[in-house]
């Protein structure tokens, strides 16, 4: 396989991806591709100067395999006679705090570990043993999930850490090699490796891919593969060109800005654009508007580019404790509220007592004006949904109800939802802004549950069904 070696050497010369004398940690998790790697790169140090260490994160997700891949790779460190760190976590536990995946909580852990090593070991650069088929998987998920141009170029063969360490370098030498030529090279040069029995289990959505949508794509086009990785360099270059043309408005944006300014001087009014936000085009304008997001320590989604997009001065909610607005300029900011304070205000509402009042009453509360009214022996088939009205079975609601704003703590079982979830989560999912959250309105029942938020879904403790006969008709309007 003297062929392969030749085509990563050159790889790493012509990319360069590694420098003479660089301190490299090469990440190592026991099976083929990375054992490969470890073997690849000892062989060249020497020649290069490079001083390697060898990283290996134990996921404690398979028990006693885990820990045989652990042993593994120290081995292997010894008998390399490489320094070789070592560290564990319980990444389902992890998963479940933070409310991720379990391949998200992984790899943030893999990637903080791997940057600590960095530090301990005076190295900048980290080699990872990613493959042509890791990245057309990638490319899959991807575009699954509705990714841009710029997640649909898949890894590039060398970055910026994602662990916040922009000071260390991820390198990538067998992007360009398929997993068959690697699982080759390790056969005939009799690498030790270890086979992850997960990855046979299609639990995980990248396994579900490799295992069952790539074979079925695979017997309608053959050459799927290569026409991903194709697809995959054409929509990178294009969205690398988007997004110099985005960097380079934004740095035009800010030399007028500087100028407008001036020494000492306070800006007033809008700054005028370089060419006018308006008229970018679309895709240059979403990379603007990714940009700047990025630089406020957000991490943006579509959704979210998109609402600042459209939404010229409207705040929009990008995390529980972060607003951002964008202005006619293009100028995304982040928005300090006055006060995070809860709006302790509440209004009781006595529906019924010993019998049914007729006709519709008001009340006013939190800049709403509601009307109700209770109806009996009726089919909520034969009521007809609209806007700014909602129906709710009374008999589950109770003769009392209590509006309100929304309480640090509150829980809400939306329709659909098989079990209650935090407000806050709800309203940071709805993208709804900090400020608006506590706006709204909500009414809870008699046994304190919330079941309506003011324009959103109603809860189940309210719900109609096909046998209620008494219902509570709810409408409101903004003030």
């Amino acid at each position: 396989m003297a062929g392969l070696l030749e085509r990563i050497k050159e790889n790493l010369t012509a990319q360069r991806l590694l420098k003479r004398g660089a301190r490299v940690i090469v990440a190592v998790s026991g099976g083929v591709d990375s054992m490969v790697l470890l073997h690849v790169l000892h062989g060249f140090a020497s020649g290069f100067g490079w001083k390697l260490s060898v990283a290996h994160f134990n996921h404690c997700l398979r028990g006693r395999s885990s820990d045989a891949d652990e042993r593994l790779v120290r081995d292997t460190a010894r008998t390399l006679k490489l320094p070789c760190d070592v560290a564990a976590a319980d990444v389902r536990e992890a998963a479940g705090k933070h409310r991720v995946s379990i391949e998200m909580a992984a790899r943030q852990l893999r990637h903080e570990f791997l940057a600590r090593c960095a530090r301990k070991r005076g190295a900048r650069v980290i080699a990872l043993a990613h493959h042509a088929d890791d990245q057309i998987e990638l490319f899959l998920l991807r575009l699954l999930r509705g990714a841009g141009g710029e997640g649909l170029a898949g890894m590039k063969a060398g970055g910026v850490s994602p662990a916040g360490h922009e000071d260390v370098m991820l390198v990538r030498p067998l992007l360009d090699f398929s997993k068959e030529e690697i699982a080759a090279y390790a056969r005939e040069e009799r690498i030790r490796f270890r086979e992850d029995a997960s990855n046979a289990s299609s639990e995980f959505e990248r396994n579900w891919v490799r295992l069952e949508l790539l074979p079925l794509l695979r017997k309608r086009q053959a050459s799927v593969g290569k026409n991903i990785l194709r697809t995959m360099q054409v929509v990178g270059a294009e969205a690398d060109f988007v997004t110099r043309v985005a960097e380079e408005w934004l740095k035009q944006l800010a030399s007028q800005k500087r100028r407008v300014r001036g020494p000492g001087l306070q800006l007033v009014g809008p700054v005028p654009s370089p060419g006018g936000f308006g008229q970018l085009h679309i895709a240059v304008q979403r990379r603007v508007v990714q940009l700047q997001i990025r630089a406020l320590g957000v991490e943006p989604d579509f959704q979210l580019i998109e609402s600042l997009r459209t939404k010229p001065r409207q705040r929009i909610s990008a995390s529980p404790e972060i607003d951002l607005v964008c202005d006619a300029d293009g100028l995304v900011r982040r928005v300090e509220d006055e006060s995070r304070e809860f709006s302790t205000g509440k209004k009781v509402i006595v529906l019924y007592g010993n019998r049914l009042k007729p006709g519709l009453r008001t009340v006013e509360f939190g800049g709403l004006r509601l009307e109700w009214r209770l109806l009996s022996g009726v089919k909520s088939s034969s009521f007809k949904r609209e806007a700014g009205k909602e129906f709710f079975n009374a008999d589950k609601v109770g003769g009392r109800i209590v509006l309100r704003h929304w309480q640090a703590g509150d829980r809400f079982q939306p329709i659909g939802l098989s079990s209650a979830t935090k407000l806050q989560d709800w309203f940071t999912n709805r993208k709804i802004s900090a400020v608006k959250r506590r706006q709204l309105v909500l009414a809870e029942n008699e046994r304190g549950e919330v079941f309506w938020v003011e324009g959103e879904r109603i809860g189940e403790g309210g719900k109609v069904l096909p046998e209620t006969r008494r219902m509570l008709e709810l409408r409101w309007k903004r003030l």
